[in-house]
């Protein structure tokens, strides 16, 4: 479950993380196709004011044209009004119209020019020499589509790049063209002019962000005019996509998009660096979640398993005094046994179980009572010599019969600690029992005292087989054993030392342990200084008084 839970948040975060760039993708990829559309409507916009003067003509009759032309030399009224009108645009460097049947290749040939004075028609062969380029053009394209298809408008343009429109005036009831409007252009107003004032106006500083246009010849490979003049033209910068003005007007002319510096995209960046940075603590928070329980979940089962063995090994330990006292018991009951030596035995054997089954008991409620909050102290200033002198005089018998060799060594001052006598004594008796319990053939103890200025600590040391480092950690907690060829045989339920390191700590102490396989072990007990010692403060030392058994007893006695 643990794996696919995690397999799960890995999928689900991979998803989210890809979608983020997904959207920013989309959302970068949507403003540019903005931008770009932008520019077509730049383009369209160019279109328009080129071709506004002369939109009317859709609505005129030009088949009228060539008669007024050939009669007067002068334009139709309705015409002559929209050619008036398109003169004004300075746009335009002149408008001349040539019939069908002259051709202004020709050295000497005469076409009317608009004279811009007295707005008419005037016969002349002074005319720009690009508009016989343009027409030849123009007549190429009319044919062509005059000859393909039945045509359904009465006029034709054509471009010569951005130097003539040329307007072809088509009679439609003949299917022939009567002849063409020249419009000569003014280069130098088109890019200055229209192109790049429009360009600042749809992409101005504050609205176009990082997109840059510049209009481009690219038969001279000659930027004409740009909305952003501090970013130089680079081919590398530019978008693949190309914005014309059409197939022939302009047609060596084309814009050119750069998107540098997306502010939408820019501002999803950031919002996309936010977004991944909380869904990676996010996803951190998870796996340490899903890791925290997982661990959880193993100490406790750990735990547990302890509990189960625990209980088990404790169960056994209750039946066997009991069964001890009870089989005792059944035999002294029934008068079985009348010999007093044998009913002093048996006495003893239930004695013996008796106080042993207590001592568990007390040890069950020591832990009870330390899980419940309910352990009090009744602290008192307590001699640690005094202490160790009495416990050692109480126990020496029981543990020279375990075949201890034991050591005293006690400071030369009193060392005063603030603790709860019984607690002391408790502490003391399973550290004992468990230096008796664990020990082979080498069996010493040493108790001693040490005083410094702040603490003394009380050391009980053993030379027994030692506890494995790696087991240091949890050679305090509940129920914890650690298991080997020694231990297994050696009963026990996991207790003593989770009692002597509540009880410590309840007295306002520390227990640390310093052990090495096969070579031995202390435990080290410290205690706040109740009154520190003068002459440690003033030599900064500690003195070792070293006594042994019998001296002791001297002393006793």
């Amino acid at each position: 479950m643990l794996a696919l839970g995690l397999f799960a948040i890995i999928a689900l975060t991979v998803m989210n993380v890809f979608s983020l760039y997904d959207i920013r993708d989309r959302m970068t990829e949507g403003e540019e196709e903005r931008q770009f559309q932008l520019a077509e409507e730049l383009v369209r916009d160019v279109r328009q004011q080129i071709y506004t003067p002369f939109s009317g003509l859709r609505e005129i009759e030009l088949e009228p044209v060539e008669y007024f032309i050939n009669s007067s030399g002068q334009f139709p009224p309705q015409l002559k009004e929209g050619i008036i009108n398109a003169s004004k645009n300075p746009l335009f460097d002149g408008i001349y119209f040539t019939p069908e049947s002259i051709d202004p290749c020709q050295e000497g040939a005469s076409i009317y020019g608009f004279n811009y004075s007295n707005n008419e028609l005037e016969l002349t062969s002074e005319y720009p020499s690009i508009l016989c380029d343009g027409l030849v053009l123009a007549r190429t394209k009319a044919r062509i589509e005059l000859n393909s298809f039945n045509y359904r408008w009465n006029n034709n343009v054509e471009f010569d790049a951005h130097r003539t429109m040329n307007i072809g005036f088509i009679n439609l009831e003949e299917n022939r063209v009567i002849g063409y409007l020249t419009i000569t252009l003014n280069k130098d107003q088109i890019v200055n002019g229209l192109i790049s004032p429009l360009m600042n106006e749809y992409f101005s500083a504050d609205t176009a962000g990082g997109t840059v246009l510049w209009l481009h010849d690219w038969l001279n490979n000659e930027v004409l005019a740009t909305n952003n003049n501090a970013i130089e033209y680079d081919i590398d910068l530019v978008d693949q996509r190309r914005v014309r003005f059409g197939t022939s007007m302009f047609s060596e002319w084309n814009i050119k998009v750069a998107f540098l510096d997306n502010s939408i995209a820019t501002m999803y960046n950031a919002t996309l660096v936010k977004n991944l940075i909380i869904l990676g603590f996010a996803f951190l928070f998870l796996i340490g979640a899903l890791l925290f329980m997982f661990f959880t979940a193993q100490r406790e089962r750990a735990l547990s398993l302890r509990q189960a063995g625990f209980l088990a090994n404790v169960t056994h330990e209750l039946k066997t005094p009991l069964a001890v006292m009870q089989a005792a018991g059944e035999n002294i009951s029934d008068g079985r046994v009348t010999d007093p030596i044998r009913l002093q035995k048996y006495g003893d054997h239930i004695y013996s179980e008796a106080i042993r089954l207590k001592k568990m008991i007390d040890k069950l409620l020591d832990v009870a009572k330390s899980d419940s909050g309910q352990a009090l102290i009744n602290a008192a200033p307590v001699d640690a010599n005094e202490l160790l002198r009495f416990f050692v005089s109480e126990s020496r018998a029981y543990i020279e019969a375990k075949g201890f060799n034991l050591d005293l060594k006690l400071s030369d001052s009193r060392p005063l600690i603030m603790a709860d006598k019984d607690n002391l004594e408790n502490i003391l008796s399973n550290l004992t029992e468990n230096a008796i319990k664990y020990s082979s053939d080498n069996k010493n103890i040493l108790f001693s005292v040490v005083t410094n200025q702040k603490e003394i600590i009380i050391n009980i040391s053993d030379t027994g087989i030692g506890i494995p480092k790696k087991h240091h950690k949890n050679i305090f907690k509940k129920f914890y054993r650690v298991e080997d060829s020694l231990k297994a045989k050696t009963k026990g339920h996991g207790l003593g030392l989770s009692i002597v390191k509540n009880l410590v700590e309840l007295n306002g102490g520390d227990v640390t342990l310093k052990s090495e396989v096969n070579i031995g072990t202390t435990f080290k007990l410290r205690f706040p200084v109740l009154i520190p010692n003068e002459k440690t403060l003033n030599n900064q030392k500690n003195r070792i008084t070293s006594t042994s058994i019998t001296e002791n007893n001297e002393y006793a006695q």
